[in-house]
């Protein structure tokens, strides 16, 4: 028997199936399209493609994270039922869920002092949040405790690095993060930036490449540079797309071609509907365990 519950936000990118198969409970996010809002539960409430060709079609999707009574309405029944809770939420570099959640276990512990319920800031996003998931799951399923595990997943949450890239910038534009002649002249000029996520937690930009082969070159490229042991990496990848399944799948190939001793196959999601909101169609996203993130790596 495990000695917590193991929780996070549908940020996480992962399927609906794995969290079941993992039984790990999650907190859905908002989004709101056409007027309408629905909840990010990974495509139950509306189908993924549906999503995107909506945006590809003019639609402008907001976003709303979980909001305090939620995240109390959620660890409710997990602490009634007599147990601790560790939930991660998504970085606060690009949401304020985490400040949301701290002030829904604050008024919590105080209603239940015999529990404790401890909130990560997994400083992630998408299934490189997911990928850190999956590593409190293991260790929660080696039975350490929600202190041990929480000081282990603090310590490593830095080596996760996120890497990605977009071949649309029509969504960039939209959100105001670049000017519409640069929106132009990039897909004009097939420029495909290149991003990540710093030691903050914030999404940023690092290179600009022209042409799909060399960014997805490129992208595997930084994994050769960064990833444990280089090209002997042995541990998990996952990648993340939002409509764009062909090109995660080459960049998957690359991986799988240059890094032999992976644990397992390159694991491939979707991006969902409130991190999607934000990057739009087009873009492909890598997740491993490396050396520690910087301001500038």
């Amino acid at each position: 028997m495990t000695k917590f519950e193991l929780t996070c936000c549908s940020t996480a990118d992962m399927s609906r199936e794995y969290f079941e198969k993992r039984n790990i409970p999650f907190v859905c996010f908002h989004f709101r399209m056409d007027g309408v809002d629905y909840p990010d539960d990974m495509g139950i409430s509306m189908p993924i493609d549906e999503f995107y060709k909506r945006i590809e079609n003019g639609a402008l999707p907001t976003t709303a994270q979980v909001n305090i009574a939620e995240y109390s309405e959620f660890f409710r029944p997990i602490l009634e039922s007599g147990k601790d809770i560790v939930h991660l939420t998504l970085s606060s570099g690009i949401s304020g869920s985490y400040n949301s959640c701290m002030i829904a276990a604050e008024e919590l512990k105080a209603e239940f002092p015999d529990r404790k319920i401890i909130i990560i800031d997994s400083l992630a996003a998408s299934s490189g949040y997911g990928l850190l998931v999956d590593f409190a799951a293991e260790l929660r399923d080696e039975g350490l405790s929600c202190e041990e595990a929480a000081k282990i997943i603090e310590s490593k949450k830095n080596n996760l690095h996120h890497w990605f890239f977009s071949t649309d910038l029509t969504s960039y534009y939209r959100g105001g993060r670049i000017s519409k002649t640069s929106m132009v002249m990039g897909n004009l000029l097939n420029i495909c930036p290149l991003l990540n996520v710093n030691n903050e937690g914030k999404l940023i930009p690092r290179k600009k490449i022209r042409g799909k082969k060399k960014v997805i070159d490129e992208i595997v490229k930084c994994m050769e540079e960064h990833a444990d042991n280089g090209i002997n990496y042995n541990g998990k990848c996952f990648i993340s797309q939002s409509a764009c399944l062909e090109d995660a799948k080459k960049v998957s190939a690359l991986v799988e071609e240059k890094f032999k001793n992976l644990n397992g196959n390159v694991v491939i999601n979707n991006i969902g509907t409130v991190i999607g909101s934000h990057t739009g169609p087009g873009t492909v996203a890598l997740f491993f365990w490396g050396d520690e993130r910087t301001e500038y790596i």
